[in-house]
């Protein structure tokens, strides 16, 4: 459901404000990038106050990303704020104040680019007005400085919020100018993060930081099988735990125990005895798995299909298959998924660590049979999301309990929970094939991908022209984008369901699919005995640029070529997520244990203008380590139905002593910002298991890379058992 109440300025302005005379408050809408106003219409907010202070309202979620800084980077440059004065505010999801409020795929920047500036550029038009009717001079003779209207000619300046008044009274322009990039102060500065003080002092409020009166706590125990249910269990023997208050069944989840606190909580779960009826799916292990993934590898569904790749491969003088095969991933936040819900006679109430708050409003409307405007989602900071908090079900999970219990209640998934019970990344394969004509050129180039299907899994995305015909077009959007050279290009999807849940992971599929791709290029240039840093940009030719520029600046910053210390490798790689590009280069030893050190990691990137190359810097670099963690170390596996791992003693995440040097090298750019979070996950496998491969003298083709996997490649050549 689309809705929004339409009102008067007048009217809007008066219901905003507060006290005889309000602020001057200026909403905004807020589409993405690639869809247009009319199909979804957010807001943001900006309030300047008689004080001069001016409060900015963010509808993006801070989950280390740093939009809490970045967004209202956009809204002060053009507004010309007083940047010490600027104070944020987590707006509240509110059908009156927005109708989106999602944050995910690298869109927060590249989504609010354009409204956010034009939000700040007509009130900055605004107030100069004011000031120019106050002094009865010409508009033109006035300007800004930060936080000031000053009129040229005379000296005369007043600060912006003794013309709220006045400013209030005015129109909103439609079309304000927008500042000029040489006149930026703010866009394209090293400005320090507005959250940290607050996460130093320990002020900031995550998910589980929310206290209400009267909040009790909750926890459930779930089935360890997917697809199975609750058989029987004994709820007396949880309800004599002290502090234990309600035992709750939710149906096709299992038992919530809700408590006076967490502790008495698990203490309850652990009392209640449970028997389970395992389901269809009790004996799911990782070999029927592999099996049911060979199983659907036929024929599949062309998203890309230049020539006959096909038919050509046949042809071919000289031909290379490969297949690559990727596991499932955990998400691993260190903040585990939480939410409070509280559920009052008229309305409901929700705080959480939420990536798309606006979508649960909407759920949850429709569980408590309450309007969308009697749903007040509050979106706290994250401690990471990954993907995993765009899904509801823990916070649908917490509004269940609390019509149950007519009460708040703050319902927390252990980290076992939050392990086990995951919305994996999915497993996949990738089949790849290449042909070359007799000169040595590439011809034809086939990548088919086997894997379960994320949308399809979701009710919204069943109903999709594509995933009705077979294709997930977010699989193949990596692969689609291949810029490398050949006559005859397919790629292929095959849809292949497991049990298994699966969602989105940072850089979705990319970060398979990426693998496959970057790894089979390098494949092809060893068996045509030519430099992979070469032989890739001869593949682009003049195609595409932008990604030759970022692989040429990757190789020159990492001295690709040079000679490197006895016993290291180098492996490089490029790709193009959305609408930025990257290239690394990843240096790798390998001890006698055959345990990968990644030494040093040079990434370079094309992500549009830069708003604030600190933040863009840190994002590259949590990218790499996070991509890396899932290279070296991620993988789930299954047993009985069940997940194997539960923690990170066995879902292992990287350590401190582990991480490489990471240099982040930044190309000028005039395009827009084009999203920053996701572009550098991709390349991080492919570029270490190409250095793998070329310290081996062996291709390395499945993820993650452990000591055990490259003992077992090892093996194979010298015909030891492992």
């Amino acid at each position: 459901m689309n809705s929004y109440i339409r009102v008067s300025r007048r009217s809007f302005l008066a219901m905003a404000g507060t006290g005889t005379v309000g602020p001057f408050v200026l909403g905004v809408r807020i589409g993405r990038a690639e869809e247009t106003a009319n199909e979804f219409s957010p807001n943001a907010w900006l309030s300047i106050a008689r004080n001069g202070e001016t409060t900015i309202w963010l509808t993006k979620a801070e989950m280390g990303q740093g939009v809490y800084t970045a967004l209202p980077m956009l809204v002060a440059e053009e507004l010309d704020a007083d940047w010490s004065r600027v104070r944020v505010v987590q707006a509240v999801v509110e059908p009156r104040l927005a109708e989106f409020f999602g944050t995910g795929g690298s869109s927060s920047m590249k989504s609010s680019w354009e409204p956010l500036r034009r939000a700040g550029a007509a009130a900055r038009e605004i107030l100069i007005r004011a000031a120019a009717e106050r002094w009865n001079v010409p508009v033109r003779e006035c300007e800004t400085e930060p936080g000031l209207v000053i009129h040229q000619p005379s000296g005369r300046r007043t600060p912006y919020g003794t013309l709220v008044e006045a400013a209030s009274r005015l129109d909103v322009p439609e079309h304000p100018k927008l500042k000029e990039r040489s006149q930026y102060r703010l866009i394209g500065k090293r400005v320090p993060r507005l959250d940290t003080p607050y996460k130093v002092d320990g002020s900031a409020k995550f998910g589980v930081d929310v206290r209400v009166p009267g909040l009790l706590f909750a926890v459930v125990a779930r089935c360890p099988v997917y697809g199975g249910k609750v058989g029987s269990f004994d709820a007396q023997r949880a309800k004599a735990v002290p502090g234990v208050r309600h035992v709750v069944p939710i149906h096709d989840v299992g038992i919530a125990v809700v408590a006076d606190s967490t502790w008495a909580a698990l203490q309850g779960r652990q009392a209640l005895d449970i028997h389970w009826n395992e389901g269809p799916h009790a004996d799911l292990d990782d070999v029927r798995i592999a099996k049911l993934l060979n199983y659907f590898a036929g024929r599949g569904v062309a998203d890309r299909n230049d020539g006959d790749a096909l038919r050509a491969l046949k042809t071919c003088s000289r031909r290379l298959a490969a297949t690559y095969v990727v596991p499932f991933v955990a998400h691993c936040a260190i903040e585990t998924v939480n939410c409070t819900a509280w559920m009052h006679a008229d309305k409901c109430e929700i705080w959480g660590p939420l990536q798309h708050a606006g979508g649960l409003q909407k759920e949850a409307a429709e569980i408590t049979g309450l309007p969308l405007s009697s749903i007040m989602v509050h979106t706290t900071f994250l401690g990471g999301g990954f993907g995993r908090k765009a899904e509801h079900d823990f916070a649908l999970e917490a509004v269940l309990l609390a019509k149950e219990i007519k009460g708040p209640v703050q319902l927390l998934w252990p980290r076992e929970d939050d392990i086990m019970h995951d919305h994996f990344r999915p497993a996949s394969r990738h089949f790849m094939s290449a042909g070359f004509d007799p000169q040595g050129r590439l011809s034809a180039w086939n990548h088919r991908i086997v894997a379960p299907s994320l949308r399809a899994q979701w009710d919204w995305g069943r109903k999709a022209e594509d995933i009705q015909r077979g294709l997930d077009k977010w699989a193949t959007e990596g692969p689609g984008d291949v810029a490398y050279q050949a006559p005859n290009f397919r790629v292929d999807y095959v849809m292949a369901p497991t049990p298994i849940p699966v969602g989105a992971w940072r850089s979705v599929y990319a970060s398979q699919t990426t693998f496959a791709d970057e790894c089979f290029v390098d494949e092809l240039a060893v068996v045509l005995g030519k430099d992979p840093y070469a032989f890739r940009l001869d593949l682009l030719g003049n195609a595409s640029p932008l990604h030759s520029a970022v692989l040429e600046c990757a190789a020159r910053e990492a001295k690709w070529g040079k000679p490197l210390p006895p016993g290291r490798a180098r492996g490089i790689a490029v790709c193009k997520y959305g609408r930025s590009y990257a290239a690394q280069v990843a240096e790798v030893s390998i001890d006698k244990n055959a345990q990968v050190r990644v030494h040093r990691v040079v990434c370079a990137a094309d992500c549009g203008i830069v708003v604030n190359p600190a933040i863009v810097e840190a994002q590259l670099e949590g990218s790499i380590l996070y991509g890396l963690s899932a290279a070296l170390k991620g993988e789930i596996t299954f047993a009985r139905g069940r997940c194997q791992q539960s923690n990170f003693h066995d879902a292992q995440i990287l350590r401190f002593s582990e991480a490489p040097e990471v240099e982040v090298h930044l190309l000028k750019s005039d395009r827009p910002p084009s999203g920053v979070g996701e572009p550098a996950v991709p390349l991080i496998a492919p570029a270490v298991a190409n250095a793998v491969s070329a310290a081996l003298g062996q291709r390395v083709r499945q993820l993650p890379l452990t000591p055990a996997r490259l003992k077992a490649i090892q093996a194979t050549r010298t015909g030891k058992s492992v």
